[in-house]
């Protein structure tokens, strides 16, 4: 899929640390919705993560790639990386994504496992 734009991001190390802790108890890649954003879901790779419209046979909408996490001595700085834009109006998701995205993995990560 073709990138509509590309721009220099950082994700504040809370987060981040989040995923990465989701990530070794709940294996990757994960899936999550995205309550209150219609047919958006938020897939978590282990070098990408990426919003998909669902209806669309989950055609990226957004997608935040190349962690600069290598050699990532402190757990309080955040993480540069780069947020590719799939479509014209995905820049207005990207709070919102992130805002649900640590709801949706705190409440996982508070789920017990049977």
């Amino acid at each position: 899929m073709p990138v509509y734009a590309a721009r220099a991001d950082q994700l504040e190390a809370s987060l981040y640390n989040l995923w990465r802790r989701a990530r070794l108890h709940l294996g990757s890649p994960l899936r999550l919705d995205l309550p209150g954003l219609k047919q958006m879901a938020l897939i978590l790779e282990d070098d990408s993560w990426v919003v998909v419209d669902q209806y669309q046979y989950d055609l990226p909408v957004l997608a935040w790639v190349n962690f600069q996490d290598s050699g990532r001595d402190n757990l309080h700085q955040p993480v540069p990386c780069t947020l590719n834009f799939y479509h014209y109006l995905a820049s207005s998701l990207r709070g919102k994504v992130l805002t649900r995205m640590g709801e949706a993995l705190q409440d996982r990560l508070r789920t017990p496992t049977q």
